[in-house]
């Protein structure tokens, strides 16, 4: 099931569920008690958002070989965790603002996995109940302020540099899905997730021993190779086999001026 956030122009807010091309609402928590009602809504007249709003996004770097590889570094022994602020996050639609302070943005093309349920501690046995579903994140890195800084909160941290969705589908298989990312149509990156070197439940056991998960947090699984830059006016679409597109133009941002 395809569950989305969206807003009508009579309508604030809401969550809902998509059935072929049209949507309904969902009344309550979607993460716990709710009603699903019959759609009503075609999707040509909605606008969706943001698919939740997670209290917290988590990362993970250098998961795929042959992107650690590209980036000169050497595989962790344990998932190399960050955090990314929640106002970096965008919709699909939205654009991705490139920031003055930064001369090589790159796109990072994701599996993202949505909490269920207040998680902590979790064994490989109850792992998969803490699972809700899987959207798509673009991991957009200011790669030279990566580079200065040695540590990443800054160069992840700017605000449109977390595009998520645009749905979540509940009932994905995270095994073996294929992810491809294309800046302006042209092919950028292309691998599956079976390449990962540590797999969505290790991902999230690992996390959970760190950290209590909330319902809706969101955690991005790492990237492929093919990592590569953006320029204002390009557009990037990122697909993943079982879930559809996240498609972000992207701008110049300005610095503030008084």
């Amino acid at each position: 099931m395809k569950i989305v956030r969206f807003e009508t122009e009579h309508t604030q807010a809401s969550y809902g569920w998509i059935d072929e091309d049209k949507v309904g609402v969902i009344q309550g928590d979607p993460f716990g008690e709710f009603r699903r009602y019959d759609p009503e809504f075609s999707l040509a007249q909605v606008r969706l958002l943001v698919p939740c709003t997670p209290s917290k996004i988590i990362a993970v770097g250098r998961n795929y070989e042959e992107h650690i590889r590209e980036m000169n570094q050497t595989p962790p022994e344990i998932p190399l965790l960050f955090l990314k602020p929640s106002s970096t996050l965008i919709r699909s639609g939205d654009p991705i603002i490139l920031p003055p302070q930064s001369e090589r943005v790159e796109h990072e093309a994701e599996l993202a996995v949505v909490i269920r349920k207040k998680s902590r501690w979790l064994r490989p046995e109850t792992v998969q109940e803490a699972i809700y579903g899987y959207t798509i994140a673009n991991d957009v890195t200011a790669r030279d302020l990566q580079q200065r800084d040695g540590q990443w909160t800054r160069a992840k941290g700017f605000d449109s540099f977390c595009p998520l969705g645009p749905w979540i589908e509940t009932e994905l298989n995270p095994a073996d899905a294929m992810i491809t990312c294309r800046v302006n149509g042209i092919l950028r990156q292309m691998s599956s997730t079976r390449d990962m070197l540590f797999n969505v439940e290790q991902i999230i056991l690992f996390a959970s021993s760190i950290m209590t998960l909330n319902p809706g947090d969101v955690i991005l699984t790492g990237t492929p190779a093919g990592v590569g830059s953006l320029q204002a006016g390009d557009e990037i679409s990122i697909f993943i086999d079982g879930i559809g597109s996240l498609v972000n133009p992207v701008i110049a941002g300005k610095a503030y001026e008084a």
